[in-house]
């Protein structure tokens, strides 16, 4: 499982159509919020992002994907590079909520419509429960009244 879906036409905007550069500045996107990854490296071919690194952990690798996934121009997060942080057994992050008890984490993308009150009573039981939400995606929420349609966000357990 190395390849990830994302919506490439939607998210944050850091490189354009054709950038030579784009790996690097989605690299340098992710190192400046930090998330427990190691040695990254990050290349784009086409609408697919290729990530090498070591994570520190499960939460590490899922905030790289997410990060990574959630820029507008990515289509695909390919982690076959990336060490440490074993996800093998938690859910593909896909159009329809997933969950897998063992990693206690929940993935979800974000409807037209949504907040993150309605999306913490959902999932969390309980809407004033979102700043668990927002800090669990701290890296890819930078307000948490500003999600949009098609974004991917972690839902912790």
């Amino acid at each position: 499982m190395g390849l990830f879906d994302f919506a490439a036409d939607i998210g944050k905007s850091v490189f354009g159509i054709g950038d030579a550069n784009a790996g690097e500045k989605i690299k340098q996107e992710i190192e400046e919020n930090n998330p427990g990854v190691s040695g990254l490296e990050v290349s784009m071919e086409g609408d697919v992002c290729s990530i090498s690194g070591t994570c520190d952990s499960v939460v590490a690798r899922e905030k790289v994907i997410l990060m990574a996934g959630n820029m507008k121009g990515v289509g695909s997060v390919n982690v076959d590079g990336l060490k440490g942080g074993d996800i093998t057994a938690t859910a593909q992050a896909t159009e329809a909520p997933q969950a897998d008890a063992a990693a206690e984490t929940e993935f979800y993308t974000i409807q037209s419509g949504d907040t993150l009150w309605a999306i913490a009573a959902k999932f969390l039981g309980n809407g004033s429960k979102y700043t668990e939400i927002f800090e669990a995606n701290r890296e890819v929420i930078q307000d948490p009244d500003k999600i949009f349609p098609g974004q991917k966000i972690r839902i912790p357990r």
